[in-house]
């Protein structure tokens, strides 16, 4: 596997997991989590749209 896309799933990882811990305990979630939701969507996206748009090319 490539190192960037190690990396990329490393972060993405990570958000999801503050993302969904913040949906678990909401009373725990740091100021900055609507900040977190709206950008780990975003990354989402793009990597699960360049995953499809590879695979599709090749």
């Amino acid at each position: 596997m490539n190192t960037n896309k190690r990396a990329i799933i490393i972060v993405l990882a990570v958000l999801n997991s503050i993302v969904l811990l913040g949906q678990l305990w909401p009373e725990g979630a740091p100021p900055f989590a609507r900040t977190v939701n709206i950008l780990t969507l975003i990354l989402n996206l793009f990597f699960m749209l360049s995953m499809l748009i590879k695979r599709t090319s090749v």
